[in-house]
C-alpha cells in the first residue's frame, strides 16, 4: 500500500529562503514569541491583525480555535478561542520593512488569507492531536530531519528551501519537532482552499 500526500500541497511558488531568516531575524529583534500561559514549547509572532486592533493578537487569540480529542474516551472537545479570520488583514507596521511584507503581499494575491503567524516548535515537543477550521499555509523557514507533520497516518518532513506548501488542517493532525533546533515556519490560515 503506498501512502497518499494530497493533504500535503506543495505551491508553485518560492520565496528566498535567505530573506525569509534574515526577516526572521529582524523581527525578533523587535518581538518575542507569544503563547497562551499553559502552552510551554508552542509561541507565535502575529504579522497581521484586525486593522486597528493590537488586541487581536495577544493571548489565546495568537492561537485560535481547535478541536482535539485529550484522553481515553475519544470525545471532540474544543478548545480555545473563535477568532474571525476575515477580519485580520492589516499587515503589522512594525514588519513592514521586512521581507515578510513582500511574502505577505505575494501570498495575497493567490489567496484569502486570515491571520499569518511565524509559529515556534521547540526542540522534542509537540502538538496536540486535533484539527483545524481551515487549512494552513506553511512557509518552513528554520527546520531540521526531525520536525515532522502528520496528517491522519501521513507523515511529511517540508525542508527550508523557500517552497511554500498548503496542509489539510481540516483534518486530525499534529506536528513534532524531533531536533534539537527551534522550528519556525510562516503559517498563514487559507479561506479559500479546499482539500476533496
Amino acid at each position: 500500500m503506498s501512502l497518499n500526500f494530497n493533504d500535503f500541497l506543495k505551491l508553485d511558488i518560492k520565496f528566498d529562503v535567505e530573506k525569509l531568516q534574515t526577516a526572521y531575524k529582524e523581527v525578533i529583534k523587535i518581538k518575542n514569541f507569544e503563547s497562551p500561559g499553559e502552552i510551554t514549547n508552542f509561541g507565535a509572532i502575529s504579522l497581521t491583525q484586525i486593522p486597528g486592533d493590537p488586541d487581536s493578537i495577544k493571548g489565546h487569540k495568537a492561537r485560535g480555535v481547535f478541536w482535539t480529542k485529550p484522553d481515553s474516551s475519544g470525545k471532540e472537545v474544543t478548545r480555545d478561542v473563535t477568532v474571525d479570520e476575515e477580519k485580520y488583514s492589516e499587515f503589522i507596521d512594525d514588519y513592514k520593512d521586512t521581507y515578510f511584507k513582500d511574502v505577505y503581499e505575494a501570498l495575497s494575491k493567490k489567496y484569502k488569507l486570515g491571520r499569518v503567524r511565524i509559529l515556534l516548535k521547540q526542540p522534542r515537543s509537540t502538538l496536540s492531536w486535533h484539527r483545524d477550521p481551515e487549512p494552513r499555509l506553511h512557509i518552513p523557514i528554520i527546520t531540521n530531519p526531525g520536525c515532522i507533520m502528520v496528517i491522519d497516518n501521513v507523515a511529511k518532513h517540508m525542508p527550508a528551501d523557500g517552497h511554500a506548501w498548503i496542509t489539510n488542517n481540516t483534518k486530525y493532525h499534529n506536528f513534532f519537532n524531533g531536533g534539537e533546533e527551534d522550528r519556525i515556519h510562516i503559517v498563514a490560515c487559507v479561506l479559500n482552499h479546499k482539500f476533496n
